[in-house]
């Protein structure tokens, strides 16, 4: 397994348990809304991340590793909004909710690691 498929590989999975989650939400005006929004924002940050590896530059890469992660963050946000909300009071959303933060702080890591080799090659 090449080096970042782990990660992609998680993305991935987390798009699938968005989508899963996002296909049950009520049918209603709020629950059609905040599906929609959070299927968006939590599905992009694994083609974002497929983008990343692609970058023809560090800059580039460490651009599109922030788009994921405001991506990500949004998610976050949205899942809270359900929880909160009671929405969808028959599911266990601690999974997905922990898979986001988990998702984020690995890829706020990689920013990180990614401008410090920035600043080490000038």
């Amino acid at each position: 397994m090449a080096k970042g498929d782990n990660l992609e590989e998680r993305l991935v999975d987390f798009a699938v348990m968005v989508i899963h989650l996002t296909d049950k939400m009520p049918n209603s005006r709020a629950g059609n809304h905040v599906a929609g929004q959070l299927l968006r924002s939590g599905t992009s940050p694994a083609a974002h991340y497929a983008e990343a590896r692609g970058a023809e530059s560090n800059n580039d890469f460490i651009h599109k590793l922030k788009v994921g992660l405001k991506e990500l963050n949004e998610s976050r946000v949205w899942l809270k909004i359900i929880i909160k909300s009671k929405m969808m009071l028959n599911e266990d959303l601690s999974g997905i909710s922990q898979e986001c933060d988990e998702l984020c702080r690995i890829v706020n890591a990689s920013i990180k690691t990614s401008r410090k080799r920035k600043i080490k090659r000038k």
